[in-house]
C-alpha cells in the first residue's frame, strides 16, 4: 500500500469519526428555569393582546403575582401560569392573562426541554409554548405546543420569511404533516405544520396522562421536536435525573422534523426567545368556522364575559425548562427590560444581535465537540496537505 493511499484511508477514518461526533450531538446545560426562581430571567408583556387580537389583557409581573396568575406553587415548586378565573368581566372589557418571554435568546446548536404537568385548554382558550427571534418574521418562529378550544392533539410548526419549505422529514408515523410552506405570507400564515396524532399531546388527554416532556432541537441540520407522555419519558429526561447533558440521538425518531434541505437554518432562523402565553379567542381560536368545530356559542360573548368559571383548566403547570447548547455562544444575553405599551415585542431589537453562524459559530461548534474532533480535523488538514 502506498503512503498516499494510506494517508487517504486514515483521512477517511478520521472523517467518519468526526461525522459521528456531529450526528450524535451532545449538548451541555446552559440555563435552567425551575423552582422558586423560575420567573427570573423572563419579561412579562404588559399590554392588551394587540399581537393576535385576543380578548385578553396581558398583565405585568407585579399584577400577575398579586392576582396569582403567575407564581411558584410552594407545595410542588412548579410554576403556574394562568388565565384569571375569578373576576367578572363586563361587556367590551378583556380578561387578564399572562405572556412571558425569556430575556436571553438561544442560537443554532441549542435544545430546550420543557417538563409540564398541565397545559391550558377549554373553549376560547389559545395557549402556546413557542419561540421567535426579536425581528419576526426575520429570524423565524418555532411552535412546540399550540392548540385552541377543545382540540385533542398538539399542533407544531415553523413560521419564516418566504423561501423556507419542508420535505423529506423523518418523524414518527402517527404524526400528520399539513402545510409544507413555512412562509408567513403563505396560507394565511399557517406555517409548515405537523400535528401529533396522540391525544396525550394536548388538553384533557395531556392532563390525564400526568403531563409530559417536550424537547425542541434547533440545529444546523434542521429543527426537531420530540414529545414524551409521562409514562414514556426517558430516564435521562426525568425530573430526578438532573442531567447536565443531553444527546438527542438517543431520543429516537422525532415527533416532528423540518430538515434544513429546503430551509437553511442560518438564513431563516436566528437566536430564539422562549415564550409561554395564553390568549382567548383571537385570530385562531375565535373565528366561528374554527370555534364551532369543538365549542358551541360565540367565543367572546359566551365565554370571556361574565364570571371566570370557564377557565378552571386554563393554566400551565411547569416543572422546569432547561436549555442545552453545544457551546457558550448559543446564549444571546438579553437586557432584561420590561415590555409595556403598544409596542409589539416581536419588533424589538436584540440587545446584542448576531447569531452563531460564521466564524463564531464554527468556534462554538468546535468547542462543543471535544478534543477528539479537534484532533481529527487537525490531522485531516495535515494529511490532505501532504
Amino acid at each position: 500500500m502506498s503512503s498516499r493511499t494510506a494517508r487517504f484511508i486514515l483521512a477517511g477514518l478520521l472523517s467518519c469519526s468526526f461525522l459521528d461526533s456531529v450526528v450524535a450531538a451532545n449538548y451541555n446545560l446552559v440555563k435552567e428555569y425551575s423552582g422558586p426562581t423560575f420567573f427570573d430571567g423572563w419579561t412579562f408583556f404588559d399590554h392588551f393582546d394587540n399581537l393576535t387580537n385576543g380578548d385578553t389583557r396581558f398583565v405585568s409581573a407585579s399584577v400577575a403575582a398579586s392576582a396569582k396568575l403567575a407564581f411558584v406553587d410552594p407545595a410542588t415548586n412548579h410554576a403556574i401560569i394562568k388565565v384569571d378565573n375569578t373576576s367578572t368581566v363586563p361587556f367590551n372589557e378583556k380578561r387578564n392573562t399572562v405572556r412571558i418571554t425569556t430575556n436571553d435568546g438561544y442560537g443554532v446548536g441549542s435544545v430546550w426541554v420543557a417538563d409540564m404537568l398541565h397545559i391550558p385548554y377549554g373553549c376560547s382558550v389559545w395557549p402556546a409554548w413557542w419561540s421567535q427571534a426579536p425581528t419576526w418574521p426575520a429570524g423565524g418562529e418555532i411552535d412546540t405546543l399550540e392548540g385552541v378550544n377543545l382540540v385533542t392533539k398538539n399542533q407544531m410548526g415553523l413560521h419564516t420569511l418566504p423561501g423556507c419549505t419542508t420535505a423529506g422529514a423523518t418523524q414518527v408515523a402517527s404524526s400528520v404533516t399539513g402545510s409544507t410552506d413555512c412562509s408567513h405570507l403563505a396560507n394565511s400564515n399557517q406555517g409548515c405544520i405537523v400535528t401529533d396524532g396522540r391525544p396525550e399531546s394536548y388538553g384533557a388527554g395531556f392532563a390525564n396522562a400526568g403531563g409530559g416532556v417536550w424537547v425542541t432541537e434547533y440545529a444546523t441540520t434542521g429543527i426537531s421536536i420530540w414529545f414524551f407522555p409521562r409514562a414514556n419519558v426517558p430516564s435521562s429526561l426525568s425530573g430526578s435525573a438532573n442531567a447536565s447533558t443531553i444527546d438527542t440521538s438517543s431520543l429516537g425518531t422525532p415527533t416532528a422534523n423540518w430538515p434544513s434541505t429546503n430551509c437553511d437554518m442560518n438564513t431563516f432562523f436566528s437566536p430564539q426567545n422562549l415564550i409561554f402565553d395564553i390568549t382567548l379567542c383571537g385570530d385562531f381560536a375565535g373565528p366561528p368556522n374554527i370555534f364551532n368545530q369543538t365549542c358551541t356559542g360565540v367565543c367572546y360573548n359566551d365565554y370571556v364575559l361574565g364570571n371566570g368559571s370557564n377557565y378552571a383548566t386554563a393554566y400551565f403547570e411547569v416543572a422546569s425548562v432547561k436549555v442545552f447548547g453545544t457551546g457558550g455562544g448559543v446564549v444571546v444575553p438579553g437586557n432584561g427590560s420590561s415590555s409595556s405599551g403598544a409596542t409589539n415585542p416581536t419588533g424589538a431589537t436584540n440587545s446584542t444581535g448576531g447569531s452563531t453562524s460564521g466564524l463564531n459559530g464554527m468556534v462554538d461548534n468546535v468547542a462543543g465537540k471535544g478534543w477528539w474532533s479537534v484532533l481529527a480535523m487537525a490531522l485531516m488538514a495535515l494529511l490532505l496537505g501532504l
